[in-house]
This record gives structure tokens, sequence and C-alpha cells, in this order.
């Protein structure tokens, strides 16, 4: 995987992420943006952006977040 954006974006979509994404990995959802993992090259420059704290490293993601790594996931095959 790679960086995650969890349940704090949901109707926030801030967008700082995006601007400061060097590969344009971060794309937008219908309540939330996503990050692609097979373009994310791992700089970490998104997390730093977020103004909600809503990125976090795979590994790094608390419990009650994790299942937005499966959210991605569906959001990615749907496309």
């Amino acid at each position: 995987m790679s960086y995650i954006i969890t349940s704090a974006c949901i109707d926030e979509k801030a967008a700082d992420c995006v601007d400061v994404c060097p590969v344009d990995c971060i794309e937008e959802g219908p309540d939330q943006y996503f990050i692609d993992s097979d373009i994310c090259i791992e700089c970490g420059a998104c997390e730093v952006a977020c103004p909600v704290g809503a990125v976090f490293y795979d590994t790094d993601l608390p419990e009650e977040e994790k299942h937005m790594i499966q959210k991605a996931e569906n959001f990615y095959k749907s496309k």
C-alpha cells in the first residue's frame, strides 16, 4: 500500500494534499479524496499538508480507520 486518506477527509475535501503531490496520485471521489497506491511514491508531502490530519502511512493507520484501505481499493476498482 502507501498512504491512506481516512474518514477525517469525508465531506471536508480541503485538497491541500492534491496541491502538493508531485506525482498526481490523489483523486477526488464522491465524498473524499483517495490516493492511488500504484502511483504514490510515498514522499509524505500529502500527510504534512493535510489540514485535518486525515492522511496516514498504511502501517501507522489507527485501527478504527483500517476500513478505509478497502474503501480506497473499491474506489480504484470501480474506475
